[in-house]
């Protein structure tokens, strides 16, 4: 069955993450001790400070907030991209634990969909054929984990997954600078503009100029630049 659409939630931050970036950096900065420096952080907006620290390349003091995330209605494929990003904490639906004998969801490609029903129909009898192999495997190995973590070997990349995912803001504007970039492969680029439209909100000093490394300098993909810049500066300044 096809999966539901892409979900992203922001399930928990770091209690007023500007604040604790801006307390971190005055840490740097000041001989005043913490109950101090910390009711000066309280009383003034740390805005400006902090767009100055970050402006300066002072990023350390960002990896004191973090992000979690919910992941729904992704693919195992998008699994294997963003598990690249190390800085990172990763809970995943098992297909060790979860037996998926009554079917699977599955993420059908864009350019698949376009192609029109009858490819899309190719494509879901295809994905009902892989449920039969495993379904016929799970009955030849036996029950429970043992049988389910072999029989997961026939599932394709297209089959659902959800993820847990917590990252620290210094680490999300990394990854935003990859994957929100144009070149991006489409489904986790869509993951990305979600995580970014959520952060901003949560944390907009910080998260303000997120986005493509193309929307504060020069195409970093040289020949290969999708040739958008002055579209993409656009685009990420009104999310």
């Amino acid at each position: 069955m096809p999966s539901k659409p892409l979900k992203v939630s922001l399930i928990a931050h770091t209690p007023d993450p500007e604040k604790t970036c801006a307390l971190a950096a005055r840490t740097c900065y000041s001989g005043l001790d913490m109950d101090t420096l910390k009711s000066r952080v309280d009383e003034k907006d740390q805005a400006d400070f902090l767009r100055r620290v970050v402006g300066s390349g002072h990023l350390s003091v960002l990896e004191h907030a973090s992000f979690t995330f919910s992941i729904e209605g992704v693919s195992r494929a998008l699994l294997a991209q963003v598990t690249r990003h190390r800085i990172a904490s990763f809970s995943v639906q098992s297909q060790r634990y979860v037996s998926l004998e009554k079917g699977f969801a599955y993420i059908i490609p864009p350019k698949i969909q376009a192609l029109g029903d009858e490819a899309v129909q190719e494509f879901e009898a295809q994905m009902q054929t892989m449920h039969e192999w495993y379904i016929g495997w799970q009955d030849r190995l036996g029950s429970g984990e043992g049988s389910n973590e072999d029989a997961r070997f026939v599932l394709p990349n297209a089959c659902e997954t959800h993820i847990t995912m917590t990252m620290n803001a210094r680490e999300l504007l990394h990854f935003f600078s990859l994957r929100c970039c144009d070149r991006a492969q489409w489904e986790i680029r869509a993951m990305a503009m979600e995580m970014l439209k959520l952060c901003k909100k949560a944390a907009p000093v910080i998260f303000e100029n997120a986005g493509p490394s193309c929307i504060k300098g020069p195409c970093p993909e040289g020949a290969k630049s999708c040739g958008k810049l002055l579209s993409n500066r656009e685009l990420f300044k009104s999310l």
